[in-house]
């Protein structure tokens, strides 16, 4: 007890204790408020901005809206429907994973994947290419769309903005996958034909690399878009050049070179890979076999979106 007693003789009153607990929070407060708050990352602003007919979305397909190289699941497709020769395929594939693992487009090798490609289509009609091009889409294409990124574009749609692909691969091609995604259209580059029949030969150059960057101002141009208002995605650092005229680029998979230049230039980054396949970034995507089918960088397919 007489412990008790000096225990509850020593005890301060409720009242001086609320008055310690109150001025020690006011100055605690005052501490607070005097100190600098340490500076937050600018919040991301809100886009597509919605209304803004000015502005559109530019798509590069290989490995930003699709996995792989689209001439590479044509020309499975292909194969199966017997245009070519197993040996053929066998090339073909070498082709695509010398593109993938050494990223170098040496212009003698470039012109042998072109030759190749076009020999497969020559005295074939158009019209029998887009038709079986709907089915190859359904057959290898379809399931292996980059969902976020679909995303990306649908939310540009749904701004009330005009999205296109821009693509090395076949303009028919990418018309087909344009439509099938219900985008504005493609650009992408031409194999010349005749009456409807394919020569196996170029119509200029394929649209890859700066050709792209030329190939959307000139589209811009056309449309009366202002690319200062306009976004741009790819994976490959090839296409810095087409991010680089926009006023809002975006890096989607990127390759390691196009990641690094990016975070440099403080451009948006989008990752919609697997753990695994993100750890790969440093393989370049096939942008050169994309090309092998094509021609010029001017070539437009103006697919419009059903309304």
């Amino acid at each position: 007890m007489a412990a008790l007693g000096w225990f509850t003789r020593r005890r301060r009153p409720a009242t001086e204790r609320s008055v310690l607990a109150g001025e020690a929070s006011a100055e605690a407060a005052r501490k607070s408020s005097a100190e600098t708050p340490a500076p937050q990352p600018p919040a991301e602003p809100e886009f597509p901005v919605v209304g803004d007919e000015r502005a559109a979305a530019f798509f590069d397909l290989d490995n930003t809206v699709m996995q792989g190289a689209a001439i590479f699941h044509f020309g499975r497709g292909l194969y199966k429907r017997h245009f070519f020769r197993k040996r053929e395929l066998a090339r073909f594939a070498w082709q695509q994973t010398w593109f993938r693992v050494v990223g170098v487009e040496d212009p003698a090798h470039m012109e042998d994947v072109r030759s190749s490609a076009l020999s497969i289509v020559k005295g074939h009609r158009v019209s029998e290419l887009m038709s079986i091009g709907e089915e190859i889409y359904d057959e290898y294409m379809a399931d292996r769309i980059w969902p976020g990124t679909r995303a990306l574009a649908q939310a540009h749609l749904d701004a009330g903005q005009r999205v296109w692909l821009v693509t090395a691969a076949p303009v028919e091609t990418a018309t087909i996958i344009a439509r099938r995604l219900g985008l504005t259209g493609a650009l992408g580059t031409v194999a010349e034909s005749v009456g409807g029949v394919y020569t196996g030969r170029l119509v200029g150059e394929p649209l890859h690399g700066p050709a792209k960057a030329e190939a959307v101002r000139a589209l811009a141009t056309a449309e009366g878009l202002d690319l200062s208002r306009c976004a741009a995605y790819s994976d490959s650092a090839n296409d810095i050049p087409m991010l680089s005229i926009v006023g809002h680029p975006y890096a989607v998979n990127p390759d390691t070179r196009l990641r690094k230049h990016a975070r440099e230039n403080s451009w948006r980054l989008r990752d919609y890979r697997t753990g695994r396949k993100a750890a790969k970034i440093g393989i370049p995507a096939a942008a050169g076999v994309g090309a092998v089918a094509g021609g010029t960088a001017a070539a437009v397919a103006l697919h419009r979106r059903r309304r």
